[in-house]
Formats: structure tokens, sequence, C-alpha cells
């Protein structure tokens, strides 16, 4: 009897710890998607951002709710050389997609990228034209997001690989 007690007590325990574990993953997670946003404006200060820069914008859309979102964004910060090229050459804006605020009027602006999962990707230049959409699925390898893949994809949509000689003025 004491062996299932101390058992059930070692149950709870667990599960009491997970359920903090992940409180606290989803109260940092909120960070990155802003579902009270006005995502109009938020993207019109980061092509500002991006004019004054010399940089593109980097919209990652998706939502607190998203596991593949939060990987990605622990995998661009724990990764030095991800970092720098996002440091160098993007203004980053983090999309809100959820039930709070689907954002339908700025997705449908950027040709519904929503469509391919999430996160999914838009880069725009410096004017706000939208470049690319790039779906995230591509960008896996195993069970993440693959360092090398997201370096070569960061890398052809920068300023200098678009225009090269927008560099040299």
């Amino acid at each position: 009897m004491k062996l299932k007690t101390n058992f059930l007590t070692f149950v709870a325990a667990c599960s009491l710890s997970m359920g903090i574990i992940a409180q606290e993953n989803s109260k940092s997670a909120k960070i990155l998607y802003n579902p009270d946003a006005d995502a109009k404006t938020d993207i019109s200060n980061a092509i500002a951002s991006a004019k004054k820069e010399n940089k593109h914008v980097f919209i990652q859309i998706g939502g607190n709710w998203c596991g593949w979102c939060i990987a990605f964004d622990k995998k661009v910060n724990e990764t030095d050389e991800l970092k720098k090229i996002f440091n160098e050459n993007y203004v980053v804006y983090h999309l809100n997609y959820s039930q709070e605020n689907t954002n339908v009027e700025v997705l449908q602006e950027l040709g519904y990228p929503q469509r391919f999962g999430f996160p999914v990707f838009v880069i725009l230049d410096s004017d706000g034209n939208r470049l690319h959409t790039q779906d995230s699925a591509y960008l896996e390898e195993g069970k993440g997001h693959s360092v090398k893949k997201v370096q070569d994809f960061l890398e052809k949509w920068t300023v200098k690989a678009i225009n090269p000689d927008k560099n040299n003025e």
C-alpha cells in the first residue's frame, strides 16, 4: 500500500512540474506574437527601419500556440550564424495568427501566406514590396529546422543578393 501511495505522489508531482514548465514556456512564448498588436502599423514601422538601415523586412507569421514557430525562433536565437544574418540584413517582425487575432487584412495584403502552414515567412523590400514567401517545411531536417537550410535561404534574400549594386551606392 505504501508503494502505491508513493507512486501516486510521484505521479502527481511530475504532473504538477510538467504543468508549471508548460505554463512558463507559454508565458515566454507570448513575447513573440502579440495578438493585440497593430500589425499594419508595426509592419510600416519595420519597413521604415529597413529603409534607413538598407535591410529587408523578415515577417515570421505564426502564434504562441505553434510549437514549430517557437522552435524556429529558439533555433535562430541559439545559433550565432543565424543571429548574425538576421541582425545584419533584416528587420524582423512576428505577425500573430491566432484565435484572438487572425490579422486577415494584413495576410490578404501579403498574398495569404498562411496557406503554407506555420511558421511561414514573408520577405519585404524596404519599399514594402513582397519579395518572397517561404514555406518553412522546406527548411526542416529531421525533427527541426536545419541551420544550413535556413542560412542558405536567408542569404539568398538579402539586399546584397537581390541587388548587389545597391550596396555600392
